[in-house]
């Protein structure tokens, strides 16, 4: 098996990269197995699609409803520029460092040289790994309520619980959890690429749609509540703008591109971003537009209305099928991190990654990562209020604050030049509106803890 360094393909008697014959006694069996670097700027930009363009945009028509037409749209616009540009450089800074012979696999790693072993130790790795396993309950949970609206349509007097589905789709984890490395769902991510844009044009034409009839409710667009409510509305919404263009695991993915590196990321990006404004903007503005300040959590809940369709089932049964199949590619994809943590505490390098020794632990370990996302998903279906709390806490600091971080420290570029002063206000500014925003996320669970119950069927 060939580890980190390997052109593209998987077909016997590949090239190998001089860089790979260096450094492979180095590499530990999370780097040799789980990061394998083959692959081409395209499935990096299949990686990317995936990990960014998920069913939790069909939450943006709802942060929209604490913004307002104007400050959601600037808002979604600035949150593309700023992780557009933070992505590169965080891009830049491991093209960097690989061509000095030090490439770095993994977020800690970076901030472990960058910014000194504490910071990777305790910081980056812990809340990396925080908003990544997040990640896979929220979508195992997400998963599970989609399977159970397809259920209902089908079967409106049914007793099916919640966590039964979510049972239901963890067992599908359960089964993609399996594949061997991050390379080798790039497969599996192109699918992925296409679902996401199949349930986004789903939801706009849906939102379009009911927007035109008769069905919907009254188009209402202020903006609801009091003051202090639309102040921690604002910084919630912004939490929730922010997950959604969140990711957390560029270093990972930039770790399986077969060197050279240099260009390809930027390329991925492009591939990656061009998806984004189609999905992103369509269904956040139409789903405004339609559903005004009565948008839901999820945009998919607004096409029933007491149990009553407000589009044909099959529609609906349709949109729900592309977000639940596309929810286990994401979920699997971010699941990565946590792969490459157990193969490294259980894996042999020295033995191959087939082989009984490492078969055994992989299978065991992965299930059992995927056994307590499953319960954790099932026991809590008010997970949606932590996430937005991991969102403030994990993906801002990630994605918008350590990239420009990273480039100062590296580059060290004048204090005279723009680019200094842009990162040095880009930093200050998102560490602040994390901070705001965690609080808001916090007073939101202080407010919905009454309702929260162990195993509920929400």
């Amino acid at each position: 098996m060939s580890p980190a360094g390997v052109q593209e393909g998987d077909d016997a008697g590949e090239v190998v990269h001089p860089w790979l014959d260096h450094h492979q006694k180095e590499l530990d069996a999370g780097a040799l197995f789980v990061l394998k670097s083959k692959g081409s700027w395209l499935h990096c930009g299949y990686h990317l699609t995936t990990s960014i363009v998920a069913p939790a945009l069909l939450s943006l028509p709802y942060a929209f409803t604490f913004l307002g037409w104007a400050g959601g749209i600037i808002c979604l616009v600035i949150g593309a520029l700023v992780t557009f540009y933070s992505y590169n450089l965080i891009s830049l800074v491991l093209e960097h460092h690989a061509q000095m012979d030090n490439r770095h696999l993994r977020f800690r790693d970076m901030a472990h040289d960058i910014m000194g072993p504490r910071w990777g130790k305790f910081y980056v790795g812990p809340i990396q790994f925080m908003v990544c396993y997040g990640a896979v309950v929220a979508c195992t949970l997400l998963g599970g309520e989609c399977l159970k609206t397809i259920y209902l349509l089908s079967k409106p007097d049914g007793t099916m619980k919640l966590y039964e589905f979510v049972i239901i789709f963890g067992c599908l984890m359960l089964v993609l959890a399996q594949v061997p490395s991050f390379h080798s769902l790039r497969h599996i991510n192109m699918v992925s690429l296409v679902l996401s844009l199949l349930y986004s044009a789903c939801a706009t034409g849906g939102s379009i749609y009911i927007g035109l009839s008769s069905k919907g409710t009254e188009k209402d667009y202020s903006l609801a509540g009091d003051t202090p409510s639309r102040i921690f509305g604002f910084f919630n919404a912004i939490a929730i703008i922010a997950t959604t263009y969140g990711n957390g695991i560029i270093p990972e993915i930039q770790a399986t591109l077969a060197p050279p590196v240099k260009g390809k990321m930027f390329k991925g990006l492009c591939m990656c971003y061009a998806v984004v404004v189609v999905t992103y903007f369509s269904v956040a503005i139409s789903g405004y537009w339609a559903f005004g300040n009565q948008a839901e959590g999820l945009l998919l809940s607004n096409f029933l209305v007491d149990g009553k369709a407000l589009l044909p089932k099959w529609f609906i049964l349709m949109t729900n099928m592309f977000a639940i199949l596309q929810l286990s590619a994401v979920g699997v994809v971010y699941l990565q991190p946590t792969n490459e943590v157990l193969e490294k505490t259980f894996a042999d390098p020295m033995s191959t990654q087939f082989s009984v020794r490492n078969v055994i632990p992989r299978l065991i370990s992965r299930s059992i990562s995927i056994i307590v996302a499953t319960t954790l998903a099932a026991m809590l279906p008010f997970f949606g209020d932590i996430n937005s709390l991991f969102g403030a806490f994990g993906f801002l600091p990630l994605d918008f604050v350590l990239p420009v971080i990273f480039y100062n420290l590296t580059f060290k570029p004048s204090r005279r030049s723009s680019i200094f002063w842009l990162n040095i206000t880009i930093a200050v500014v998102f560490s602040t509106v994390a901070v705001i925003a965690a609080v808001a996320a916090v007073r939101q669970i202080a407010l919905d803890a009454d309702t929260y119950q162990l195993f509920a069927n929400l």
